[in-house]
């Protein structure tokens, strides 16, 4: 990543941070690699029919497309979707989104070719990580090394997935032992964790996250409420993740993208269904406050307009909190349509560039960029990214 006054572009601040998004459960090697224009290496042909292809819940990868004056600087890529890896992980089973099959290895391992590839290209290369999901699907075979076989008593099921409790400080420890593993074995620079901390409620909003074992062993004592206790568990974790970080790799970066509105009401203009704060436990307020980031990404998926949920106004917010810390909000690329032009992108793009000395965005997703969705390439290429910044260092 650059800092403020590294670039060279003319006519055009540089943003520190241009990253992007992918638009399927857990993108391929395949798709980072076509992505950066690279030859992949042999791979299991079962790997382009595995499942988490056909689904599309957003997270990380990399950078898109190759504009003939690129102005990408980083990659946040995955390397653990839930408790399983993308990498030659030393704790846990391969993902079943690698080959489609759990277990098994893909002849190579898919993180190392990502960083070696992407710092050919001058691009930074974070490793994403889905902190507390255990399991994406809970009737899914699990290998005999998964941690929900291993330590069943870790292990929640909350509607159809499996969840790591952070309520127990074995499982906090388990998960601050697999990013300390990533950080240190491999050329990282900077781990990027998503915004599941506690889980979405359902749907149906009838269930609440079955954590009353952990409670009662740990946390009825504390004199802190239920929704307090389980706060500060994720302020534990985040704490010790970012200290943790730092003591292995001081230069990594360590960058969280919490979900956009940090509660209903903040600021005043801002509606909202969801609760951060409330339902997720996640006070990514006060991680800004503790300096427990290097970056903050908030997921500002709305337009700016109308006021309820307003890009400019949510990211102004995200900023009054920073206290220096880079605010480099996500962009919903993968929502240009009849509701969203691709202009408003643009746009967008130019809001997170003023009032700051650290500008940058992420874009999610991979696919629109790709297919040039509203023509939303063009647009880039021939504007806000028309420049090229310097090699990230």
């Amino acid at each position: 990543m650059l800092s403020p006054g590294q670039g060279t572009a003319v006519g055009v601040e540089p943003d520190p941070f241009t990253g992007v998004l992918a638009g399927c459960v857990h993108p391929t090697i395949e798709d980072l690699a076509a992505a950066l224009g690279a030859c992949p290496k042999p791979v299991l042909q079962a790997t382009a029919e595995g499942p988490c292809l056909r689904q599309a819940h957003p997270v990380r990868v990399t950078t898109p497309w190759s504009p003939p004056r690129a102005t990408l600087t980083g990659v946040p890529a995955p390397g653990r979707p839930a408790t399983d890896a993308l990498s030659a992980a030393t704790n846990g089973p391969w993902s079943e989104c690698r080959t489609g099959h759990a277990v098994v290895s893909p002849g190579y391992d898919p993180l190392a070719y990502a960083i070696e590839e992407a710092h050919a290209r001058g691009l930074e290369l974070h490793a994403w990580v889905n902190p507390f999901r255990a399991a994406i699907s809970a009737s899914a075979k699990l290998p005999a090394n998964h941690v929900a076989k291993e330590h069943p008593e870790w292990v929640r099921r909350f509607g159809k997935q499996l969840w790591l409790d952070p309520g127990e400080p074995a499982a906090r420890a388990y998960v601050l032992a697999v990013i300390k593993d990533i950080v240190r074995r491999y050329d990282v620079d900077g781990v990027h964790i998503d915004d599941y901390f506690y889980p979405y409620p359902l749907a149906s909003r009838a269930a609440s996250f079955p954590d009353d074992t952990s409670w009662e062993r740990y946390g009825a004592q504390s004199g802190l409420s239920r929704a307090d206790w389980r706060r500060e568990n994720i302020n534990d974790f985040v704490r010790s993740m970012y200290h943790a970080v730092k003591a292995i790799k001081p230069r990594a970066r360590v960058g969280i993208s919490p979900f956009g509105i940090w509660r209903p009401g903040v600021p005043a203009t801002i509606e909202g269904q969801l609760d951060a704060y409330g339902q997720l436990f996640a006070d990514a307020r006060k991680w800004l406050a503790e300096g427990w980031c290097d970056y903050l990404a908030p997921q500002l998926y709305w337009g700016i307009h109308p006021a309820d949920q307003s890009f400019p106004v949510l990211l102004d917010w995200w900023r009054a909190q920073s206290h220096g810390t880079p605010v480099w909000p996500g962009i919903a690329t993968e929502r240009i349509g009849s509701k969203r032009p691709a202009r408003e992108i643009v746009d967008q793009i130019e809001l997170t560039r003023r009032g700051t000395s650290s500008p940058g965005q992420i874009h999610w997703s991979m696919k629109t960029l790709m297919r040039n969705q509203g023509g939303i390439d063009n647009l880039l290429r021939n504007g806000p990214y028309a420049e090229r910044v310097e090699t990230p260092r």
